[in-house]
């Protein structure tokens, strides 16, 4: 959604969360999707693999708890068991 500074504010499956830019492979800018590991970016995604990306993560949801999503991972899971609401960006330090 928007990078400064080291800092980039991704929307998580609508959950707003603060990733640190400091070990990603390439340069990253608002609309590109990243591969996050706690709170690091640690890869870009290419354009041309964002949907296969989107539904491996479908399926390995699925898999895991089939009662867990309605829909796609391109839904919104805030407010669920397995996704809790998480603070807003302006909450964060």
């Amino acid at each position: 959604m928007s990078v400064d500074d080291g800092v980039a504010i991704v929307d998580f499956w609508g959950v707003k969360k603060v990733v640190r830019l400091d070990v990603v492979d390439v340069p990253v800018a608002p609309g590109d999707y990243v591969l996050n590991h706690v709170g690091f970016a640690i890869r870009r995604i290419p354009a041309e693999e964002i949907g296969d990306t989107l539904a491996l993560y479908d399926e390995l949801l699925r898999s895991a708890d089939g009662d867990l999503l309605g829909g796609d991972v391109r839904g919104e899971l805030e407010g669920t068991a397995a996704h809790p609401p998480q603070a807003r960006p302006e909450d964060l330090p």
